[in-house]
C-alpha cells in the first residue's frame, strides 16, 4: 500500500469520526462506541476489509493514546469543584476499584471457568470507568447531575485508571513470574503509586516554573514542548518504577489550577489532541477485534456484564461512600453511571504480550462488556436521572469574541454577570452605577448580540455583563446588581 492510499485512509477515517460526534450530539450515542463501530466497519470482518491483528502495536497505540487523554483531563478539571470530592473519589478510585475487581473475577471464574488469577485479571481490566461517555449522552439530552455527581464522576474516572493498570499489571505478574504470590503485590503497590505520585507533583512544579521563564519567541511552540514534557513526565515515572498514568494525571491536575503564559491556547490544542488520540485509539481497538471471535461468548459476556452493573460496581459504591454524608439516591446514581471505557480494551490487549493462555477470550469478553455496558448504561441516564431528580439543566456555555487569561503578574479575570430583572441598576445609565474603581464592564451580551458599553449606555434586565474585576471588587459590583428597586 503507498503512503498516498494510507493518508487517504487515515483521512477518511478521522472525517468521518469526527462527523460520528453529531450523532452523539443528536442522539445520545457515546463516542466510544461510534468510533469502535468505525474501527470494526473498516477491519477485516467490515467493508473497509483492512486486517490488523497486532496486539503489541495496538497497545503501543493505546497506551501513547491514553497519556494525553488523561492529562487533559486532568488539565480541564475544576480544582474549586473537586477539591471538595477529593476524598471521596480517591477511595472510589481506589478501594472502589478493587472491590469492583475482586467481585467480578469471582463472577468470571464461574462464568468462564478461569482459574481463580485468571479471573482476577479479568476483573482488574474491567474496573475502571469512563465518564466523558456519561457526560457525552447527558450533554445530548441537555441535562446535567445535581452536584456533587459531576465533579465526582469526573474525577473519580480521571484518578482509577492507575488502580485498574496496576492491578492488570499485577496479575499478569502473579500469573507468568514463579513462585511470585498475591502478597507480593502490596510493596509493589505502594512504590507504584507513591512514586508516581511523587514524580507527577515535581514534573508539575517544573514544568510551570519552565514556561513561565522560557519566553518562547513563537506561541505555536508551548503545545509542543507540552507534548514533550507530558512524554517525560510518563516516562521518567514509569523508568523509576512508577505509575505513569498517575504521573501524567496528577501533572494535568496540577497544571490545571496553576497559573502559565498562554495556559488556554495550550489547553485548548490538549483538548483538541485528546480528541485525535480517542479516534485513533478507539479506531485501532476497533480494528483488532473480530465479531466473528465474540459471538460465541455473548450469553456468557451479557451475564457478566449484568452482574458487573447490578452487583460489583454498585456494592464497591455503597461500601466506598458509606463514611460520606452523600444520599443514597446519589449514590444509586454514582453506582449506575459507571460505564467502562477505553482503558479495559487496551488493558485487555496486555494478557496477549504475557502469553496468557485465555488472553483472546479475555480481550473478546472485556471488548463486549465494554459495549454492552455503554448500550445499556448509557441509553438509561438520562431517564434514571429524572427518575432520582438529580438532572439539571444543562448550563449553556457563553463564547465571547474576547478573551482573557489571568495570569499571577495581574490580579483580576473575566466573570459574566446576569442583571435581575428586578435589580435597581434596571434603566440607568452605566455612568450613574456605582462601579467599583478597579472594575470594568467590557462587553454586554444583549438579545443574543454583543454591545460595547459607554458611560450612557442604559442597563435593561437581563443584560449579560462581562466584568474585569479582582474577586474583593466584582463580589462588591454583585451586590450592586443584587439590590432590588425600590417600591413607589
Amino acid at each position: 500500500m503507498t503512503i498516498e492510499n494510507i493518508l487517504l485512509w487515515v483521512a477518511i477515517v478521522i472525517f468521518i469520526s469526527v462527523l460520528s460526534s453529531k450523532l452523539s450530539d443528536k442522539f445520545g450515542i457515546p463516542v466510544l462506541l461510534l468510533f469502535l463501530t468505525i474501527g470494526m466497519l473498516a477491519g477485516s470482518e467490515g467493508i473497509g476489509g483492512i486486517y490488523f491483528d497486532d496486539a503489541k502495536l495496538a497497545k503501543s497505540i493505546g497506551v501513547v493514546a491514553l497519556i494525553f487523554i488523561i492529562f487533559s483531563g486532568g488539565l480541564d478539571t475544576n480544582w474549586k469543584d473537586a477539591r471538595s470530592i477529593m476524598l471521596p473519589g480517591a477511595i472510589l478510585s481506589t478501594a472502589g476499584v478493587l472491590l469492583t475487581a475482586i467481585i467480578t473475577g469471582f463472577f468470571a471464574v464461574h462464568i468462564l471457568k478461569f482459574s481463580l488469577l485468571e479471573g482476577m485479571l479479568l476483573g482488574s481490566i474491567v474496573s475502571s470507568t469512563d465518564a466523558p461517555a456519561v457526560f457525552s449522552v447527558l450533554r445530548s439530552k441537555r441535562i446535567s447531575l445535581k452536584q456533587p455527581l459531576k465533579p465526582l464522576l469526573e474525577f473519580e474516572s480521571g484518578s482509577n485508571d492507575p488502580m485498574a493498570i496496576f492491578l492488570t499489571a499485577g496479575f499478569i505478574s502473579v500469573l507468568t513470574v514463579e513462585n511470585m504470590g498475591i502478597t507480593a503485590l502490596i510493596p509493589r503497590f505502594m512504590l507504584d503509586m507513591s512514586v508516581g505520585a511523587l514524580v507527577g507533583y515535581l514534573m508539575a512544579k517544573f514544568i510551570v516554573f519552565l514556561i513561565n521563564r522560557l519566553k518562547l519567541g513563537y506561541e505555536g511552540l508551548y503545545p509542543v514542548i507540552m507534548i514533550s514534557l507530558v512524554l517525560l513526565t510518563y516516562v521518567v515515572a514509569v523508568f523509576l518504577k512508577g505509575n505513569g498514568i498517575l504521573a501524567v494525571y496528577l501533572a494535568g491536575l496540577m497544571l490545571g489550577k496553576a497559573e502559565f503564559p498562554n495556559k488556554k491556547m495550550i489547553m485548548r490544542f490538549h483538548d483538541g489532541l485528546a480528541w485525535l488520540a480517542q479516534i485513533v485509539m478507539f479506531v485501532t481497538l476497533g480494528l483488532l477485534v473480530f465479531p466473528s471471535h465474540i459471538v460465541p461468548l455473548i450469553g456468557a459476556g451479557f451475564l457478566l456484564t449484568f452482574l458487573l452493573m447490578v452487583v460489583a460496581r454498585p456494592v464497591s459504591v455503597l461500601l466506598c461512600l458509606l463514611p460520606f454524608n452523600i444520599t443514597i439516591r446519589k449514590k444509586v446514581m454514582v453506582a449506575w453511571v459507571g460505564l467502562r471505557g477505553s482503558v479495559p480494551i487496551i488493558l485487555a490487549t496486555f494478557p496477549f504480550m504475557a502469553g496468557i493462555p485465555q488472553a483472546d477470550t479475555i480481550f473478546n469478553i472485556v471488548f463486549f462488556v465494554v459495549i454492552a455496558s455503554v448500550f445499556i448504561q448509557g441509553t438509561s441516564i438520562p431517564v434514571l436521572s429524572r427518575i432520582l431528580k438529580l438532572d439539571v439543566p444543562l448550563a449553556k456555555k457563553a463564547n465571547y469574541p474576547i478573551e482573557f487569561e489571568r495570569t499571577a503578574a495581574f490580579d483580576a479575570e473575566m466573570i459574566d454577570v446576569i442583571v435581575p430583572f428586578d435589580s435597581e441598576v434596571v434603566g440607568k445609565r452605566i455612568g450613574d452605577l456605582d462601579i467599583p474603581e478597579k472594575c470594568l464592564i467590557v462587553l454586554i451580551c444583549r438579545a443574543g448580540k454583543f454591545v460595547i458599553p459607554s458611560g450612557d449606555m442604559i442597563i435593561e434586565s437581563g443584560d449579560v455583563l462581562l466584568v474585569l474585576a479582582n474577586t474583593a471588587d466584582f463580589l462588591a459590583f454583585q451586590q450592586t446588581l443584587s439590590r432590588l428597586k425600590k417600591e413607589g
